[in-house]
């Protein structure tokens, strides 16, 4: 099989140029073939075991099937997280966060300083940030069992240092100032990637992420759009240390409404950030100090 006709398979599914995205992205990630590799005809040179892996991979990308599950894992911030279905694939703009992470923790007076990732997944945000701040004291939490086995795995296999909890983001502030966990633990930093996208969104979207991607992990009711904005901000304003940030990836959509819900709920320097394609993506905010 040559380059051309493994992504003129995919064209039924896939505009060309994403077709040609995904064909380089197994190539490199499965047998180490860069562009120029591919380029210059270096598929046609695979071994017969490999030239079957490559059909078994062509076949699954046919049916739609994402190719980080075809492949088991994603890159993020230039590191492979393995993923599998019951997790999120890691997107390029989750990137984002890992900055304005870094930013906070270099600012905060703590030491160490304190991280909790909010619906960690794959653990990708919550492991690159450990990699990248090794003094920092990293924690991740998920409702999903899979979600914490394979953050864990990831963790252990890129010698991140991250503890995993499970826990319920919606209803982590009930018992905050209970003995029991989560305790009156404190943090300098709090980060979420939480659902965000409305049911009425479904339309638009590809077939792809609706059939395959966790919906969990996905959706909010159209009712309640902020749903898990308004329970992680009612938890981080006690479990934030005072002038504590709390950072979001958020949907375009309710950028404003959750600026003005975010500022209500007790945080000052409320700052909404696009990403590459000009859209809100980020928020940032921080706790009022106590008077």
């Amino acid at each position: 099989m040559t380059y051309q006709e493994f992504w003129h398979r995919l064209t039924p599914l896939y505009a060309a140029g994403e077709a040609q995205a995904i064909a380089r992205m197994a190539l490199d990630m499965r047998f180490g073939l860069s562009l120029t590799d591919v380029l210059c005809g270096k598929v046609n040179d695979l071994s017969a075991e490999d030239t079957r892996l490559l059909e078994e991979i062509v076949r699954r990308l046919e049916t739609g099937e994402p190719v980080q599950y075809v492949l088991g894992e994603a890159p993020f911030c230039g590191r492979n997280f393995h993923v599998e279905p019951g997790v999120l694939i890691p997107r390029p703009e989750t990137e984002m966060l890992l900055p304005l992470i870094c930013k906070a923790a270099k600012a905060s007076p703590s030491s160490p300083v304190t991280i909790l990732d909010i619906g960690t997944g794959s653990g990708c945000i919550a492991i690159t940030a450990s990699l990248k701040l090794p003094e920092a004291q990293v924690t991740a939490w998920d409702i999903s069992d899979k979600a914490l086995h394979i953050a864990q795995n990831n963790a252990e296999r890129l010698g991140a240092r991250v503890t995993f909890e499970k826990q319920n983001a919606l209803t982590a502030a009930e018992g905050y100032t209970d003995n029991t966990f989560p305790g009156s633990r404190q943090y300098d930093i709090i980060v979420s990637n939480p659902p965000y996208i409305a049911e009425r969104e479904r339309k638009n979207m590809d077939p792809n992420v609706l059939d395959y991607e966790p919906t969990v992990a996905l959706f909010v009711p159209d009712a309640t759009p902020l749903l898990f904005y308004k329970a992680i901000s009612h938890y981080a304003v006690k479990a934030l240390k005072p002038s504590g940030c709390l950072l979001f990836e958020i949907n375009p959509l309710f950028a404003e409404e959750l600026k003005e819900m975010l500022q209500e709920a007790g945080f000052n320097d409320v700052e909404l950030m696009t990403d590459l394609f000009g859209k809100q993506r980020m928020v940032q905010a921080r706790r009022k100090k106590q008077a």
